[in-house]
């Protein structure tokens, strides 16, 4: 109920820019074009050369400052429910530069699978905006003619810490073994191509735990895809790939 009457006070009141302040308009058009995925592109974990063990290739598909930083707070931690769809669009840009759009010659079905929060979080935030945001992404893959559907098939399997404030390896270490595959998420995935999708990358932990966990329950991760990353984090173009790790399969 809470959901839903955020999102309906979100459509109906008039609203100033989530992203630039800009009199009634919950995005004005140059902060929707900021998160059009124009400017997608490979990136790396800011904080060392190398990301952690594990960590698939990552594309985001804006540049998290300004308002795009604004944006994505104001949905995430705000509850600016409208803002999922052109959240959606630049993840899907990013998606679709790993190679999970059509076009890029992938074959069957494309998964993209949520990192989960802590049900306290969702709980203070009414909703989950990392699934939100991943259903408007796959909306719009399937409008670009992928197969693209999501399936939150990762959980918590204990505790962890807010990571807030914490550094690289104590991140690691928060999250070490914290996710696992429900029970019939193997069933839901098996056979499809699977892109990992948050809204943000930082040190690169959670998304490496996430793939640990899928590829613990013998799934194959193809890639993950962010809306937004530190502008440092975005490799060059025609530059080498810096993240060096043996689990980078590409999306056929």
């Amino acid at each position: 109920m809470r959901g839903w009457w955020k999102e309906l006070a979100g459509l109906v009141l008039p609203a100033d820019c989530a992203g630039c302040g800009a009199p009634r308009a919950v995005l004005c058009g140059e902060c929707r074009d900021d998160l059009s995925g124009a400017g997608a592109g490979l990136v790396r974990p800011v904080v060392r050369r190398a990301g952690p063990a594990g960590l698939p290739e990552v594309y985001a598909g804006a540049r998290y400052e300004g308002a795009v930083r604004a944006v994505v707070l104001a949905h995430k931690e705000r509850g600016a429910l409208p803002l999922a769809g052109p959240l959606g669009a630049a993840l899907a840009a990013a998606v679709a530069r790993a190679g999970g759009g059509a076009g890029h010659g992938g074959a069957g079905e494309l998964v993209l699978v949520p990192v989960p929060s802590a049900r306290r979080t969702l709980r203070a935030r009414g909703h989950d905006p990392a699934r939100r945001t991943a259903l408007a992404a796959s909306g719009r893959l399937r409008g670009a003619g992928a197969a693209a559907r999501v399936a939150p098939v990762l959980r918590l399997r204990r505790a962890v810490a807010d990571q807030a404030g914490l550094g690289a390896r104590e991140r690691q270490e928060n999250l070490a073994g914290a996710l696992e595959v429900r029970p019939g998420g193997v069933r839901l995935t098996a056979g499809a191509r699977i892109v990992l999708v948050d809204d943000l990358i930082t040190t690169g932990a959670t998304l490496a735990e996430a793939a640990r966990a899928l590829r613990a329950a013998g799934l194959r991760v193809d890639a993950a895809a962010v809306v937004a990353a530190p502008a440092r984090s975005f490799v060059r173009s025609g530059g080498k790939d810096p993240i060096d790790n043996p689990y980078r399969p590409k999306i056929l």
